[in-house]
């Protein structure tokens, strides 16, 4: 269920571009974009390079500027990976469904201790597990997944909340004929759903996509919006 498309792309680490701050949201640090009295808070679940991707808060800077109390939290607790880990060594320590029992349902809960009333959740590939499994319970408003990871069929079918599905045409892990298989197992189960598959573009290009290539960087904007609108639509 993973693959070096998960590894391929590496973000830069840096700071300065984003608008937020980083907070203590139950026990993890978090980036924290948009304003608390909103009342609607989304948690974006980064894939395995962790919370402090400049593009992945750059996107939770455009969902809070749409009026939601956006977070970014370190799921992974400080140990993301790195040019020097091998990935099947690395989710021994990071099983994204032991994510969810440790971390999210606290950051959760603590949230609602905040005032929060509503939460949605976006998962980018290793993160769309721990959307996915939030999903199922219904313990969010709404779920979206861009270029899964971790996820299955019957994973899908377990999934209660409205959820939207941003996929690559290129992306081998998750080819388009999965996908539509999701699709149609959604449909059937009756649960409201958003599908897209993004043409041309790789597993994880939302958020590691190349600023040199102006088709991936439309694309990538592209899902973004179509991101904000699914959450506006079901929070």
């Amino acid at each position: 269920m993973s693959g070096p498309e998960c590894c391929r792309n590496p973000p830069v680490i840096q700071t300065g571009e984003e608008s937020g701050e980083v907070l203590q949201i139950a026990s993890l640090s978090s980036y924290v974009s948009g304003k608390l009295d909103s009342k609607i808070a989304v948690i974006l679940v980064s894939d395995v390079f962790g919370y402090e991707a400049p593009k992945l808060r750059q996107v939770a800077d455009k969902v809070a500027s749409a009026g939601y109390y956006a977070l970014v939290p370190d799921f992974l607790n400080g140990d993301p990976m790195t040019a020097e880990t091998k990935i099947d060594d690395w989710i021994i320590n990071h099983a994204p469904e032991q994510a969810v029992v440790e971390y999210a349902r606290p950051v959760i809960q603590a949230l609602k201790d905040k005032g929060i009333t509503k939460v949605g959740a976006a998962g980018f590939c290793w993160g769309a597990k721990v959307a996915v499994e939030l999903a199922k319970d219904a313990e969010i408003q709404v779920a979206a997944i861009l270029h899964p990871t971790y996820v299955t069929l019957d994973d899908i079918k377990e999934v209660k909340a409205p959820i939207a599905i941003l996929s690559a045409e290129l992306d081998e892990m998750n080819p388009p004929e999965l996908i539509k298989e999701y699709e149609a197992a959604l449909a059937a189960n009756k649960v409201d759903h958003f599908v897209k598959i993004y043409p041309g573009v790789n597993h994880g290009w939302t958020t590691r996509y190349n600023d040199d290539d102006a088709a991936e960087v439309k694309s990538a904007e592209e899902a973004q919006q179509d991101l904000v609108d699914c959450l506006k639509k079901y929070l």
